[in-house]
């Protein structure tokens, strides 16, 4: 399964990002071989609309699923319309989430963790 964890860095490392839509990387995982492709995240700087062009961009990327810290309303809706499952990860590496997810450790969310624009600040009232 191709994954997409959010991120500080550009490999498997790198620390999570607690941000969904204004994070710094994308980093696309294949669970099954461990290969991985860090993409930088267009949308960090938006002035609005962050977590809609982040969603869309992590759909066209052909991720099957999303490990994140936080996701707001607009990134949530697109992503659950597009049935991309979201799991919430509290910190570590891309590695140790991932491994964490394999192994049925992660909480897949159905609703948003944080209220619309609060990555703009960084004072998210999500769970990180």
């Amino acid at each position: 399964m191709k994954i997409a964890v959010t991120a500080s860095g550009t490999d498997l490392d790198a620390p999570m990002s607690p941000r969904f839509g204004r994070c710094s990387y994308y980093v696309f995982v294949d669970t099954e071989t461990m290969a991985f492709e860090a993409v930088a995240n267009a949308s960090e700087s938006a002035g609005h609309g962050a977590g809609v062009g982040a969603a869309q961009f992590v759909i066209d990327r052909g991720a099957e699923a999303v490990i994140t810290g936080n996701v707001g309303p607009n990134a949530m809706g697109v992503l659950q319309a597009a049935n991309i499952p979201i799991y919430l990860c509290n910190g570590g590496s891309v590695r140790s989430a991932v491994q964490a997810l394999k192994e049925g450790k992660l909480e897949a969310v159905s609703r948003p963790t944080t209220g619309a624009h609060s990555g703009m600040g960084g004072g998210g009232r999500g769970r990180f």
